[in-house]
């Protein structure tokens, strides 16, 4: 089964606009958890406008599935993954002021840079995941890197899902396929939601874990938390 990374970031958003602690977001990745998540992102931005270095360390303390720390690899975030020691790193090549990651990694131009990388993160014990486009050439180049695993990049999917998805997934199947054929672990995620998730999953069958925040948070305002996170775990089944 593919596993539900539940990504917090939007709960620490709606915490920081009042500057208290409402809603609890130690809280709510608890209660992820009990409602039946396997997995907890966080993206701690260097400004935290939303995830703050605070929340990682407390997060770290009570997260009993599998902790997964998203970022760029610069050193304030290296600091993290070596005193955290989550589950797993997912690098993303997003410089800090960008809104939200928007594309993957050029594996091939910054091969020997993200070779090093995750050679340190691997040394801590961390399994390493690289956001990478739908491109056979970026997989190619991913494998050569020594990644456990990689991210796939679903805006595309995603917004190509309402007007034909049988066209929209052809180079997530595609990668999905060389990807497990050259070893590579595969994650996926970016506006991934209750609509169009069941038929990625269908079509990529070694898809190991989503991570979902912005959907899975907007969809429990109305429907409930445990609710909505039980329902994206039938469309993973």
């Amino acid at each position: 089964m593919t596993k539900l990374s539940v990504n917090v970031n939007k709960i620490a958003t709606i915490r920081n606009a009042r500057g208290g602690n409402n809603p609890d977001l130690i809280q709510v990745v608890k209660d992820c958890e009990r409602f039946g998540a396997q997995g907890i992102t966080v993206h701690p931005r260097p400004d935290e406008r939303h995830i703050t270095a605070q929340d990682v360390y407390q997060i770290q303390q009570v997260c009993q599935t599998e902790f997964n720390i998203e970022g760029y690899p610069d050193a304030r975030y290296l600091k993290f993954i070596e005193e955290v020691r989550p589950a797993q790193a997912t690098l993303v090549p997003d410089p800090p002021e960008a809104i939200t990651s928007n594309a993957g990694w050029d594996t091939i131009q910054h091969e020997a840079y993200l070779k090093d990388i995750v050679q340190q993160i691997q040394s801590f014990g961390v399994r390493v995941s690289i956001f990478a486009d739908p491109d056979l050439r970026i997989i190619e180049g991913a494998a050569k890197i020594g990644t456990d695993r990689i991210e796939l990049y679903t805006e595309p999917y995603a917004t190509g899902y309402p007007v034909n998805k049988e066209e929209a997934v052809i180079p997530y199947v595609a990668a999905g396929k060389l990807a497990h054929e050259l070893g590579l672990g595969i994650n996926a995620g970016h506006d991934l939601d209750l609509y169009n998730l069941k038929y990625l999953k269908d079509n990529l069958p070694f898809l190991d874990e989503v991570s979902i925040g912005h959907a899975l948070v907007c969809d429990a305002l109305y429907l409930g938390l445990e609710n909505t996170i039980q329902m994206y775990l039938k469309q993973l089944k």
